[in-house]
């Protein structure tokens, strides 16, 4: 297979565009990764900065990947972490997978998490700020959350969790879920939430496999200013979970709580605990956490993070790639279902506020999240790139409409950040804006590449791999190559990649998920470009690529160039590989509120297409579709829909509980069925 993109589809590579953005000296000189690099250079060993920021980060990040055991021991010290038993090494066995971080430390996570508010002048500063849809901000103070977090932890031991045990959260993102990771964390237990828009058969799917022995519940959640009560839901959960000792009940809806399960007013009622918690020291590779995969077939796989390796990758994001510190507040639109509300927490270790928003992310207005922005002085804002068009697509005006002064960072996630979303950013919020274009995976629970507040920013690219992250892009024969499109791998350890799947005692899953395509590296299932100049393309998942005559190209590409056009609101693009050797490529297309496709729009999209990327990969035919459908934390869904035009059952390509909308799914499965009807006749 060629794997030379078109040229339409190659990055600039060694020739340089003008960037969109770039730091100014003082704002080099004024971020946390120039001091770093200053100081790891003077104790660790880090090659000497002083030839520019371009120069410095890449020797840094060169540096990082080379020396993994003289980097990650500069961010313990640089971050102070708190060791209670010292490590006999930083990486006992550097072969993946099974690599050891830090063999024989032991410390907490949510220790380091709430340690900022022992200064008794940050005691009631705020460390957590709530908003709902109402957009009314609520402070948590520091010393609020730490008495709570106490009081948690203390009834969790009363309830006999031990280290080890697993607590669940079925919450939306409120301070109160928060607390509850902690207060988890604070005990050794082993946190895992799902957000209350997953039914139940969802959640279950998760929560049976780890057997959680406390639930945390609410009884219902507002989303576009509507009420959404859950106390069927929960009592489905609550007879479906054998393993639970107690539930806790949250009123976001004011009912009291059901029969048998703790009220939360009185798990956190003062008086009887100390302020500060007890904080259960834990190896270095204890679990933290349980996250999930989209798990569009089979059961999701319950992916499991340390304490350590999570703490140490989190510092490394929050401090030094988003450059956060005590001050700042950290907002991104999320839910406790996605590892980005993981995340976002963690904006806690380093000092700053993390902003929680509950409820939708386009009530009352498509600007809902800007004005979240504005309300509460938001200096990074995290979100989504489909957020970012949606705002371009609905004339939205930030930077004109709103007070965005605070504002320094706009990152976003979840799928490639287009070129026009990068501009539109640039033009409507503020022409000096970091823009950082992120992008990473649960499987992690953190960012390959993206943020680096030192490097320019430059239109559809994200500014570089993070440190400590060996990033490459591979061609079919596993050779690194630049400047075009390769499977991205990363050919080195990282703290924070799993430590195990939850129900894979052999191992199987685990190996087969990362490792099964280039042994001993871990293969993403991405399609990248790493140009010449450090910068990184994301074209897309490397399994749904579409493959015309050779030339490889992601469906970013195309949904990039596609929903550019004003009447085409979402799109699905499938390579089909048919039994006869032919290959068919649909476009499905969701058309916005009154627009019709009639054959002028079907040959706009097939103009755009051949004109800006390539004309082999014109669709066979542009079909009009009543949604896309999606995963449960938003992706959309390629490979399940490809193989039901590929003649496999419902049944067999999705788990109906993964997705957001399975009558969608239902639609697809019906054309395809029409058309094997059609090509049988």
């Amino acid at each position: 297979m060629n794997t030379t993109p078109d040229p339409a589809q190659r990055p600039a590579g060694g020739e340089a565009p003008e960037p969109l953005w770039r730091p100014t000296a003082e704002q080099v000189e004024a971020a946390a990764v120039t001091r770093f690099h200053r100081w790891s250079a003077e104790r660790h060993g880090a090659p000497a900065p002083g030839a520019g920021p371009e120069a410095d980060y890449a020797a840094l990040h060169a540096w990082s990947v080379a020396e993994p055991e003289a980097f990650w021991r500069a961010v313990t010290e640089w971050f102070e972490v708190r060791f209670s038993a010292p490590a006999g090494a930083v990486l006992a066995d550097p072969a993946m997978p099974g690599a050891r971080w830090f063999p024989g430390a032991r410390l907490n996570y949510a220790e380091h998490a709430l340690r900022h508010g022992l200064a008794p002048e940050h005691a009631d500063r705020p460390a957590l700020t709530h908003l709902d849809e109402r957009h009314e901000p609520a402070a948590t103070s520091w010393a609020e959350l730490t008495r709570q977090v106490a009081e948690t932890a203390a009834e969790l031991r009363r309830l006999g969790v031990a280290p080890g045990d697993r607590v669940a959260g079925y919450l939306p993102n409120i301070p109160q879920a928060v607390t509850a990771l902690l207060a988890t964390a604070a005990v050794g237990a082993v946190w895992t939430s799902c957000a209350p828009d997953f039914g139940a058969r969802s959640v279950l799917d998760r929560l049976q496999q780890v057997e959680p022995v406390v639930l945390f519940t609410v009884d219902g959640y507002t989303y576009g200013g509507k009420r959404h009560d859950r106390t069927a839901v929960v009592a489905e959960l609550r007879s479906s979970l054998p393993s639970l000792r107690a539930t806790v009940h949250i009123p976001l809806l004011g009912t009291p709580a059901p029969d048998g399960a703790l009220e939360w007013a009185d798990v956190v009622a003062g008086g009887a605990e100390p302020a500060q918690p007890r904080y259960e020291q834990v190896d270095f590779d204890h679990p933290l956490w349980v996250l999930y995969s989209s798990g569009t077939t089979g059961l999701p796989k319950a992916i499991v993070q340390s304490q350590g390796g999570i703490l140490l990758e989190h510092l490394k994001q929050t401090g030094l790639q988003l450059d956060l510190g005590p001050g700042h507040r950290f907002f991104w639109y999320t839910s406790t279902g996605w590892m980005m509300w993981n995340f976002l927490v963690s904006g806690l270790l380093v000092g700053a506020t993390p902003v929680l928003y509950d409820g939708s992310p386009g009530h009352p207005g498509t600007d809902a999240q800007w004005r979240v922005a504005e309300r509460t002085g938001t200096t990074v804002f995290g979100t989504s790139a489909a957020y970012v068009i949606a705002c371009r697509k609905a004339g939205v005006h930030p930077g004109r409409d709103l007070d965005l002064s605070a504002l320094a960072c706009v990152a976003t996630t979840g799928s490639p950040l287009p070129p026009d979303g990068f501009r539109w950013l640039h033009d409507e919020v503020r022409a000096d804006l970091w823009i950082a274009s992120v992008s990473g995976g649960t499987d992690v629970c953190s960012c390959f590449a993206g943020a680096v507040p030192t490097l320019p920013v430059f239109t559809g690219e994200l500014q570089a791999a993070g440190l400590g992250t060996d990033l490459q892009a591979w061609d079919d024969q596993g050779r690194p190559v630049v400047d075009q499109v390769g499977e991205l791998v990363v050919a080195g350890p990282m703290p924070s990649m799993p430590t195990r799947f939850w129900n894979d005692p052999d191992g199987s899953r685990y190996l087969d998920s990362y490792f099964s395509v280039y042994p001993g590296v871990w293969r993403h299932g991405d399609w990248i470009t790493v140009t010449s100049r450090g910068t990184v393309v994301i074209h897309g998942r490397s399994d749904s690529t579409l493959n015309r005559q050779g030339v490889r190209m992601g469906s970013a590409d195309i949904y990039e160039v596609v929903e550019r056009l004003p009447e085409i609101r979402e799109s699905l693009v499938i390579g089909v590989e048919q039994p006869d050797g032919g290959y068919w490529m649909p476009l499905f297309v969701r058309l916005a509120e009154g627009a019709e496709l009639d054959d002028a729009l079907v040959d706009r999209v097939r103009t755009a297409i051949r004109a800006e990327l390539s004309p082999r990969h014109v669709p066979d035919e542009v079909i009009a579709v009543p949604g896309v459908p999606h995963t449960l934390t938003g992706k959309r869904i390629e490979v399940p829909v490809k193989r039901l035009l590929q003649g496999a059952a419902l049944d067999q390509v999705v788990n109906p509980g993964s997705v957001d909308d399975p009558e969608v799914l239902r639609f697809y499965a019906r054309l395809a069925a029409r058309r094997a009807g059609r090509a049988e006749e």
